[in-house]
């Protein structure tokens, strides 16, 4: 009987065109999309270089494909102001804010757990 539920509850991940795992979630699980939601979170709206400066470790380039992927799944927002130079500034969408106390549970959960999971 067991195993007959169990098969049923796994087939919800065979169907890849309706898998909110890999179709939802994994937008925004890597960790560059989640660094940058951490950072929009502590802040109104953001510009580039303070994202990149708040996460050293990721090129220009990574940031800039990070930034147009989650706009372009509605997690963020771009702003351009008219100005000579143009200024550009990043925030939560509201679809973002409503992932961030996921996120920030899932966070608490990486700090309460580090060195249990990394530890050799």
């Amino acid at each position: 009987m067991k195993s007959l539920e169990l098969q049923e509850n796994l087939k919800k991940y065979t169907r890849v065109a309706d898998c909110p795992v890999r179709n939802v979630i994994s937008r925004f699980s890597g960790k560059w999309s989640m660094l940058v939601l951490c950072v929009l979170a502590e802040n109104e709206s953001t510009r580039f270089n303070a994202i990149g400066k708040a996460i050293p470790d990721i090129s220009p380039k990574v940031l800039t494909e990070t930034l147009r992927n989650l706009e372009r799944d509605h997690l963020i927002a771009r702003k351009v102001y008219p100005e000579i130079p143009p200024r550009v500034e990043y925030s939560l969408s509201p679809v973002g804010r409503s992932l961030i106390p996921l996120i920030a549970d899932l966070v608490a959960w990486a700090n309460t757990n580090y060195d249990a999971i990394t530890r050799p």
